[in-house]
């Protein structure tokens, strides 16, 4: 691991164009504290889970000055307008929807896309969420890190199927 580590300090970009933020930490919709999970779309619009900022926001490709807060930003909180530590966040091209895992609220929530939104919609509660996946036929995975594990999900369902882990904290393949 650690031959590994040392290799990803090594490495190095010549072209890279910042997209997102740039300009410091702070919660103007041109900058960032502490972004967390980030999804890009076929289109190569980037949402980012903004964690200090409590809030999710977008940038478009090719508007490269400010982004959109799209989830959140009503502060921290607990209501179902505000997130609380968002540490991932994924599109749900289907239902043209954020699917967004909080984990000071502990909970996951589906948030439309469409003009207007103000409020999420309660998915999934009481899971220490910190990442989030979905795949091709819809199934969502969803990593709790107060149990030490990864369940799978069909939309709409409330436990779950465990996939990995479980079984307590550790380093065997059990865990």
């Amino acid at each position: 691991k650690f031959l590994e580590f040392k290799f990803i300090l090594n490495l190095t970009f010549h072209n890279g164009v910042t997209i997102a933020g740039g300009l410091g930490e702070g919660g103007a919709t041109n900058q960032l504290d502490f972004p967390y999970g980030l999804f890009v779309d076929d289109d190569q619009t980037v949402v980012i889970a903004d964690y200090w900022n409590h809030r999710i926001i977008q940038w478009k490709n090719g508007h490269t000055t400010n982004g959109q807060v799209v989830a959140g930003g009503d502060g921290q909180g607990n209501g179902l307008n505000q997130l609380n530590w968002p540490t991932d966040v994924l599109i749900d091209k289907e239902m043209d929807s954020l699917i967004i895992c909080h984990c000071g609220n502990r909970r996951v929530v589906r948030w439309s896309r469409c003009s207007g939104t103000t409020q999420g919609e309660l998915l999934i509660d009481n899971i220490a969420c910190w990442g989030l996946a979905m795949d091709e036929q819809r199934y969502l995975y969803v990593s709790d890190i107060g149990k030490n594990e990864v369940r799978r999900y069909q939309l709409g369902e409330k436990n779950g199927t465990l996939v990995a882990g479980g079984n307590g904290k550790g380093d065997e393949l059990s865990r």
